[in-house]
C-alpha cells in the first residue's frame, strides 16, 4: 500500500465549520422540509417560460407533459442516488467530490458550479426586480418617473434592485435553519396561488383552453429528435441541482426522508406546474388573441392593481423561493471551498450577492442567445462531473468514504499532489464529447443529449481508469 501520511487535525484550506460534517443529532430536515424545498424552487419563471420553449419547437401540450415526466424521473433518480453521500456522511458537495478529483482537483467543478449558480441567482434575482418594480410602478406614479439612467438601466430598476438584493441577504444572513423554514412556507404558498391562478384561467377559457387543443406540429424521427432535445433542456435547468445535491440533503435525517422528499417535491410538483402555466397562457390567448408566456408581462396587461401588486409579490416570494435554495446556497459553499480561512456562511452569502451585480444581468437579457448557449456548455461539462460521481462513490468507493481523509492533504484521496488523475482525464473527456456538438457541425445532434453523453462518458472513462489505478482501489475503504 501506498504510504500516507496521516496527521490528527483537518487541513485548514480544506476545513471549517460550515464545510465540517453535520453531526447526526443535527439532522433535523424531515421529508416535509425536502418536498417544501422542491416545491419552491420548481415554481419558478424560468420553469413557467419553459412549456413556451417546448410549444415553440412544435409539441402539443400533452407532448409537453410527457417530456416534463421524463426530465424530472431522470432527474429525480439521479438526485436520489447523488445524494445519498450527503445523507450518509453529513457533508456538502465540495467535500464529497474530494473523492474522485482529489482536494485540488475538486476546485475545477466547484469553480463552475460556482459560476453557474451566482449566474442564475443574478438572472433570477432581475426578475424580482421587474417585478418589484411593476408593483411599485403600479402603487406611485412618481415611482414610474424616474426616468434617470445609470449603466444602462434606469434609476427606479436600480432601486427595485437593492429592495430584492436586502431580501435575498435578509434571508440567507442566518443560515440554513432560516432557510428551511423560510422554504416550509413559501413552497406551498407558491402552489396555493398558482392553483388560484389555474381556477382563474380555467374560468376564462371554459375549459383547459386552445393550448391544450393545437395538435403536435413534429412527427417521425423529427419528434423523436426533438423530444430528446426538450427532456435534455429541462434537465439542463437542474443539471447544475444535480452535482450539488448534497448540500441539502446533509441535513435531513434519513435516507427515507430524502427519498420521500425529493419524489414530492420534484417530479410530482413538476408535473402538476406545467399543465398549470399552459392552462394560464392558455386563457392569455381569449383574452388577447396570442399566448403570454412571460407571468410580469401578464400581470401589466391585465390592467388591474390589485392583481398586480399580489401576483407581483407572488413572483417575487418564488423568485426567492427558488434563488436562496438553488444558487445562493451552493454559491456560498463552493466559495467557502476555496477560501474556508476568510469566509463563512454569512460572509459568502454577502459575496455571492456582490458578483450577482457585477454580472449586470440587465445587459445579458438583450443578449440571452449567446449567454445560455455559454451556460449550455457549462451545463454540459456538469454532466461527466455527475457520472464521475456517481461511478466514484458507488463502484469504486462501494459507498464507503473516509471523511476524515477527506479534510486533509497527502491523505488517501490527495492522488498527485492533490490531483486525482481519472477524475481530471474523464472530465475532459467527457467534456469534450458533450460539448464537441457546439463547434463540429456533423456532430451538432450531441447538443440534444449533452448531458446524458456527458454522464455515460465521464462515468464510462472514470471507472476504467480508476479500476486499472492500483493505489486508488489499495486505498478504497471497505
Amino acid at each position: 500500500m501506498t504510504p500516507y501520511a496521516r496527521t490528527s487535525a483537518p487541513a485548514p484550506d480544506l476545513f471549517n465549520d460550515d464545510l465540517a460534517p453535520v453531526p447526526p443529532e443535527k439532522r433535523d430536515w424531515t421529508w416535509i422540509n425536502m418536498a417544501t424545498v422542491w416545491m419552491g424552487m420548481v415554481h419558478n419563471v424560468v420553469v413557467y417560460e419553459g412549456a413556451a420553449g417546448l410549444m415553440a419547437l412544435g409539441f402539443s401540450a400533452w407532448n409537453c407533459l410527457e417530456i416534463v415526466a421524463v426530465a424530472y424521473a431522470v432527474l429525480f433518480v439521479t438526485m436520489w442516488f447523488n445524494a445519498r453521500g450527503g445523507t450518509k456522511y453529513g457533508i456538502p458537495f465540495c467535500v464529497l467530490i474530494r473523492s474522485a478529483f482529489g482536494p485540488k482537483g475538486a476546485q475545477i467543478p466547484v469553480v463552475l458550479r460556482g459560476f453557474c449558480a451566482i449566474f442564475w441567482f443574478s438572472v433570477q434575482a432581475y426578475t424580482a426586480a421587474q417585478a418589484m418594480d411593476a408593483i411599485l410602478s403600479t402603487l406611485s406614479p412618481a415611482w414610474a418617473g424616474l426616468r434617470y439612467s445609470v449603466a444602462g438601466m434606469s434609476v427606479h430598476m436600480w432601486l427595485a434592485m437593492v429592495v430584492i438584493w436586502v431580501l435575498h441577504a435578509w434571508i440567507a444572513d442566518h443560515g440554513v435553519h432560516r432557510i428551511r423554514n423560510f422554504e416550509l412556507i413559501a413552497g406551498p404558498l407558491v402552489i396555493l396561488i398558482g392553483l388560484a391562478a389555474t381556477l382563474w384561467a380555467l374560468k376564462v377559457g371554459h375549459g383547459l383552453g386552445p393550448l391544450f387543443a393545437a395538435p403536435a406540429k413534429l412527427h417521425g424521427f423529427a419528434f423523436v429528435a426533438a423530444f430528446a432535445a426538450g427532456v435534455t433542456g429541462m434537465i439542463g435547468m437542474w443539471s447544475t441541482f444535480a452535482v450539488n445535491i448534497p448540500d441539502l440533503s446533509r441535513f435531513v435525517r434519513s435516507e427515507r426522508d430524502q427519498v420521500v422528499g425529493q419524489a414530492i417535491g420534484l417530479p410530482v410538483t413538476a408535473i402538476v406546474f406545467t399543465p398549470m402555466a399552459i392552462i394560464v397562457t392558455s386563457a392569455t390567448v381569449i383574452l388577447f388573441g396570442h399566448p403570454v408566456w412571460n407571468p410580469i408581462t401578464l400581470l401589466l396587461m391585465l390592467h388591474q392593481p390589485l392583481v398586480m401588486v399580489f401576483g407581483g409579490a407572488t413572483l417575487i416570494l418564488a423568485t426567492l423561493s427558488v434563488n436562496i435554495v438553488a444558487n445562493i446556497m451552493p454559491a456560498c459553499y463552493d466559495l467557502i471551498n476555496i477560501m474556508p480561512r476568510s469566509l463563512n456562511f454569512k460572509r459568502a452569502s454577502r459575496l455571492v450577492l456582490a458578483i450577482g451585480v457585477l454580472f449586470m444581468p440587465w445587459l445579458w437579457f438583450n443578449e440571452a442567445e449567446s449567454i445560455f448557449r455559454m451556460l449550455d456548455i457549462i451545463s454540459g461539462l456538469l454532466g461527466p462531473v455527475t457520472g464521475i460521481m456517481l461511478a466514484d462513490y458507488y463502484l469504486v468507493r462501494r459507498q464507503n468514504l473516509d471523511v476524515d481523509a477527506l479534510y486533509r492533504h497527502g491523505d488517501i484521496y490527495d492522488g498527485t499532489a492533490g490531483w486525482h488523475r481519472p477524475a481530471i482525464v474523464a472530465f475532459v473527456v467527457g467534456g469534450l464529447a458533450a460539448t464537441c456538438g457546439q463547434v463540429i457541425t456533423p456532430l451538432a445532434w450531441l447538443t440534444s443529449i449533452a448531458w446524458f453523453v456527458g454522464v455515460v462518458v465521464g462515468g464510462g472513462v472514470y471507472l476504467a481508469l480508476a479500476r486499472s489505478d492500483r493505489a486508488v482501489l489499495s486505498v478504497s475503504p471497505t
